[in-house]
């Protein structure tokens, strides 16, 4: 088995359209599939519903409060934020592999990517998605701040 050497072989050639139609064929047969289940499924599903099988399952021990957690949200926030942000790197590790093959057509379209994530970023901070206190709160302290400067000027 040799190595093509010749850049002419190196490149690739676009799929024909026996390559469509099995990617078609695939693809119908995939969704007509999950369609299938999907509606088996509901019709078999038994139906009944009782306050029994609407409380959740502990285990066997009786619920005492409300499942709901009641931890702070920005909590939350800053994890999905970390996930959307952290499958960047991906992309940019991917590209930092193949850079050479990709060239300044490849640079241009990670520094367009990476333009647009910082563009959500900065979305993200103006609309108040990275504070920790509930705008309420900021808003009364403004508030406060605002009156304690009003009467430290009167006086």
């Amino acid at each position: 088995m040799s190595l093509a050497t010749d850049p002419s072989q190196l490149m690739a050639t676009p799929p024909n359209f026996e390559s469509y139609l099995a990617l078609g064929i695939y693809s119908g047969i995939a969704i007509f599939l999950v369609a299938v289940l999907l509606l088996l499924s509901w019709g078999l599903g038994h139906k009944t519903r009782s306050r029994q099988k609407q409380e959740p399952y502990e285990s066997g021990i009786l619920p005492v409060d409300n499942a709901r957690l009641k931890g702070p949200v920005p909590f939350y926030l800053v994890a999905i934020f970390f996930v959307i942000f952290d499958v960047e790197v991906l992309f940019v590790a991917s590209w930092a592999v193949a850079y050479e093959r990709l060239g300044w057509s490849g640079y241009a379209h990670v520094c367009f990517f990476i333009f647009i994530l910082f563009l959500g970023l900065v979305h993200i901070w103006k609309t108040g998605g990275l504070d920790w206190e509930p705008r309420a709160q900021r808003e009364r302290r403004r508030v406060q701040n605002d009156q304690r400067k009003s009467q430290g000027s009167a006086s």
